[in-house]
């Protein structure tokens, strides 16, 4: 459950830290007061995203920090598998939000990404407002709901693995699916494309070769003519003696005195090695112009076998590997055009016993879902006989469609709010206030399928009032008995149901805004009804109320 949230530079909330407790938390405060920011900030630390206009102004940054206790067995496995430890079974989450737009996030110290927020935060916080009261007029999410109760999720997860593979397949048909006359265009295509490549006979490395053959070619004489005045300098000529025949000088100069000297020898050593080093450098360069052909046949030719390889590149691919991978391609693609009949007929049959197994999960899905529905149909008409629609009626609309992701089924909730009426589409009948019901009807049904430990409403009493707002409060009080629960609420008859009470409320001072969270004691919390019930005046009937709502609620 979620034990502490602290909150830093969120809004009007300079700072504060809020201790939730087990059972049912009520938030009030007038409006405007920050309520919101609260749910917001929550939100924050759950991965979902946020804002820089979330940060006070004048601040730099903001930060959200919140301390989870009692985790689930299913949140634990996920915190594990993120590969995070637990510091005495406790989790704590932050998050911080700079002007940058940049943001940090840590789990239990350490670094992680928002990303890693979300994955964990599913498993911690379900929260339900007034959007998701919304999702009941989308029919294409009311399959969740049935899918939820049935328990339906390895089942549709085993379906989903092979209908992915059929898709795969049937893609793969549609692709090899030609025509005669197209085929044979293709099989004429490829051959002419394959034979063009191989008669080429592309090697790959050639082009750079080629191109430093060229470069030699067309500084042949350069080439040579410093090959050849290297070798003058060197050698030696008729005119002067070379580099070798001095070196060779020095040699036997410094010989003579080696005896005499013997710090002489080494050096003469390395002079020595020098001639050696010299006499094969000469050598090779002597080599060297034999490979430098003058020829401008041999130009001609390396300059039309470049040429060769540009236009086939525009068709084929801007390197010569590319070139080679296009052969490559075109020989396999033309092997299955060949063999074209024997592989549709392949795949077809493989294709067909993917789309049966397929079909048979599917079917089995549909009858899972069809007999969830009228339990799932009549839980929920009990508990919104409960919060004072005794006379909604909920229709489960199964019918069949062609596969898809989920199966074959479309499902659609149609609803009757008066005796009389034939029930119609979400949509077109009920209010905000029935909607906001309906969702915490559904949510009851499908607590048992939930491992989540913290439920928050905020707004589950929107458009109702009296009786239908004492039974909305009971409601989650019950929900509370097995988690945690938190609500954000303008109704005394709501709040007076918490076994926590919170108080939102903000002050001006120095023309800046601060919004302050305090937890009320019982006489803070009449005073806070009797301000619900009777507003900014408060009176000895409305405090008397309040007393009475909060007893009643004591006792439950």
């Amino acid at each position: 459950m979620l034990s502490n949230l602290y909150i830093e530079n969120i809004a009007v909330i300079e700072k504060t830290s809020i201790d939730f407790k087990k059972g049912l938390n009520v938030m009030t405060g007038e409006t405007g007061a920050g309520k919101s920011i609260v749910i917001d900030s929550i939100n924050a630390v759950l991965g979902n995203r946020t804002s820089k206009e979330l940060i006070r102004t004048g601040a730099s940054s903001a930060f959200v920090s919140a301390e989870f206790t009692n985790l689930s067995e299913k949140a634990l496995a996920v915190i594990d598998e993120a590969g995070f430890e637990l510091e005495d079974g406790e989790l704590l989450i932050q998050r911080e939000i700079s002007t940058t737009g940049k943001n940090k996030c840590r789990i239990n110290g350490r670094p992680a990404t928002v990303s890693t927020l979300k994955e964990i935060g599913v498993q911690l916080i379900n929260i339900h407002g007034q959007h998701e009261s919304y999702e009941l007029m989308s029919p294409e999410l009311h399959i969740s709901y049935i899918d939820k109760l049935a328990g339906l999720e390895s089942e549709i997860e085993a379906y989903q693995e092979v209908y992915k593979k059929y898709k795969k397949l049937s893609a793969e048909l549609k692709k090899a699916t030609v025509d005669e006359s197209e085929r044979e265009r293709k099989i004429d295509l490829l051959k002419y494309q394959i034979d063009e490549l191989e008669d080429a006979d592309l090697r790959d490395g050639e082009y750079e070769e080629l191109n430093e053959q060229k470069a030699v070619l067309q500084n042949s004489e350069k080439i040579i003519e410093a090959i050849m005045s290297s070798r003058a300098l060197m050698n030696g000529d008729e005119e002067s003696s070379g580099i070798l025949e001095n070196l060779q000088e020095i040699n036997s100069q410094l010989s003579d005195i080696s005896e005499y000297m013997s710090e002489v020898e080494p050096i003469n050593s390395r002079i020595e090695s020098a001639i050696y080093e010299l006499e094969d450098c000469l050598s090779e360069l002597t080599g060297l112009t034999d490979l430098v052909d003058t020829d401008g046949g041999s130009l001609d030719s390396i300059e039309e076998r470049l040429d060769l390889i540009y236009t086939l590149g525009k068709k084929y691919g801007s390197t010569i590997k590319e070139m080679l991978d296009f052969l490559d391609k075109a020989k396999k693609e033309l092997n299955a055009l060949v063999m074209y009949d024997e592989n549709r007929e392949a795949l077809i049959k493989e294709c067909d016993k993917a789309y049966k197994e397929a079909e048979k999960l599917a079917k089995a899905l549909s009858e899972k879902r069809r007999a969830t529905s009228s339990e799932f149909a009549d839980k929920v008409c009990e508990e919104m006989a409960f919060l004072d629609m005794p006379n909604v009626k909920l229709v489960v609309v199964q019918e069949s469609c062609e596969l898809n992701s989920l199966g074959c089924d479309n499902i659609e909730f149609l609803i009757s709010t008066n005796p009389g009426e034939p029930p119609k589409p979400i949509s077109k009948i009920a209010s905000g206030g029935e909607l906001s019901r309906m969702m915490l009807a559904v949510k009851n049904v499908l607590s048992d399928k939930d491992d989540i430990d913290t439920l928050i409403f905020d707004e589950v009493d929107t458009g109702i009032s009296g009786s239908a707002a004492q039974k909305v409060g009971l409601k989650l009080r019950e929900v509370s008995k097995s988690r945690q629960v938190l609500c954000v609420t303008h109704l005394a008859q709501i709040a007076a149901m918490g076994n926590s009470h919170f108080k939102i409320s903000k002050s001006v001072r120095d023309e800046k805004t601060f919004t302050k969270v305090e937890e009320l004691d019982h006489e803070g919390r009449k005073q806070e009804l009797a301000r619900i019930i009777g507003g900014t005046e408060m009176t000895k009937a409305s405090l008397d109320y309040a007393e009475e709502m909060l007893r009643a609620g004591e006792n439950i």
